[in-house]
């Protein structure tokens, strides 16, 4: 699944007329670092939720023909926010664990590592703390997630998830982060630190700097 219903608020006028996940970085639609992540891995069937100017994504990205994909949209008429989003396509993963990636983030993360069965209810790639999130989300000891106790690592925006992790859930607007938060409480979220590319592009500032970065070091997902 691609995160894709948010506004994209700080962009400012970036995000007027066009959603954020459209934005142009290096010559590609910001939401195409995320397809063909996932495709590069044999991850072909994909649900994306949208929202803000949700039509302009559909019209621009298709069935996902082009990518070697098969898309599914999951349209919210009022966007649920990370966790609602999951929740209302919960049946599409057929009980399975899936994938969840954000259309705001630009990485070579190999999802190969994630394959790998786990016995908990989620698998969460983290990142050094950018500047702009220096106090970190969890902290990471033999590859069990903790609330406190450590050295606090970002959450990148990349997992793995069991179904069973939204168990009894609505689809209404929730976090994510407030349901892996119950999870890492119960000892049941695994996780591993990310040191190659990873970038959240959040800002104007973000948009900016990415774009002359990828110009000079272009990355081989296309």
């Amino acid at each position: 699944m691609i995160l894709a219903a948010g506004r994209g608020q700080r962009m400012g006028a970036l995000t007027e007329s066009i959603p954020k996940p459209l934005l142009s970085v290096a010559g590609h639609y910001l939401i195409e670092y995320a397809i063909y992540q996932l495709v590069q891995y044999g991850i072909t069937d994909i649900v994306i939720n949208v929202s803000y100017r949700g039509e302009q994504i559909k019209s621009a990205l298709g069935d996902g023909s082009r990518y070697g994909a098969t898309f599914l949209y999951s349209e919210e008429e009022v966007a649920l926010e990370t966790g609602g989003g999951i929740v209302n396509v919960l049946s599409f993963f057929e009980q399975k664990p899936f994938v969840v990636l954000s259309s705001d983030v630009i990485s070579d993360y190999p999802l190969s590592r994630l394959f790998s069965p786990f016995t908990g209810l989620a698998h969460l790639i983290l990142v050094n703390n950018p500047t702009y999130h220096p106090e970190g989300d969890f902290v990471l000891r033999n590859n069990q997630l903790y609330l406190s106790g450590g050295p606090m690592l970002t959450f990148a925006n990349i997992g793995m998830y069991h179904p069973d992790l939204f168990r009894g859930c609505q689809p209404n607007h929730f976090r994510l982060g407030d349901l892996l938060k119950k999870a890492i409480s119960q000892h049941s979220v695994s996780g591993e630190v990310y040191q190659g590319l990873w970038y959240n592009i959040g800002t104007q500032a973000d948009w900016l700097w990415v774009n002359e970065w990828i110009d000079s070091h272009p990355i081989s997902l296309f």
